[in-house]
């Protein structure tokens, strides 16, 4: 039994491993529009290949490139309620450009709308802590669960079966880079909410390519 265990397990690890990043280039076949991306068939050199980039207008015929793209088999797309066996997520951007298809990682500069000053105030109980706190903190904190009160600035939706987010409280620096965390989430979260979450710390997650964070709060619930 524990063979079989560890053999399902390493099957699923398999699975859920995205390569590393890549340019896909081709002519668009196909196009289908969902809630945050267009998904396109594209007719490549290697054969027939599905992309998924931020949600944008692509005519029939064009010839693009989808740069920083990241390859994930089986992936299940809730919205159009199909899997695709393979198919990369990435951007119509330029490669200096910041990645739109994934959830911005360690190195890729994260852009958000204009939402105000923020200026959340920390949650109350021993397990919480403030954004900057996180990064200060990490290495005592890895694998501990943690409470954190803070603003919504970004959601990518359904990646690898779950919503990706980044959350501000004003706590940190933007050029240190300790100004802004990710989340990895089930729940629904709109930007511009103040929400929290509890969840527990991940350090050094690296998803391939760009998509490195060195904190990750991961599946983190509503905290009532």
């Amino acid at each position: 039994m524990k063979r079989r265990t560890l053999l399902v397990l390493a099957c699923l690890l398999a699975f859920a491993r995205p390569a590393a990043a890549i340019d896909l280039s081709g002519t668009v076949l196909e196009t289908i529009d969902a809630e945050s991306y267009t998904y396109l068939r594209l007719d490549t050199a290697v054969g027939k290949k599905w992309a998924a980039v931020s949600k944008t207008t692509v005519a029939k015929g064009a010839k693009i490139r989808v740069y920083g793209s990241v390859n994930m088999q089986n992936f299940e797309s809730k919205t159009l309620k199909r899997t695709f066996d393979n198919i990369v997520f990435g951007s119509l951007e330029a490669p200096s450009a910041r990645a739109h298809g994934m959830p911005s990682g360690h190195g890729a500069k994260v852009t958000v709308p204009d939402l105000g000053p923020i200026k959340v105030d920390k949650a109350s109980g021993p397990a919480a802590r403030t954004v900057a706190e996180l990064y200060a903190l990490r290495t005592e904190l890895k694998g501990k669960e943690i409470v954190l009160r803070a603003k919504v600035v970004k959601v990518t939706p359904e990646v690898m079966g779950l919503n990706w987010a980044h959350l501000r409280d004003g706590t940190g620096d933007a050029k240190a880079g300790d100004n802004d965390l990710t989340v990895t989430t089930k729940e629904t979260l709109v930007a511009g909410k103040v929400v929290t979450l509890r969840g527990k710390i991940t350090l050094d997650k690296d998803l391939g390519g760009r998509y490195k964070f060195p904190v990750l709060l991961e599946d983190a619930k509503l905290n009532p």
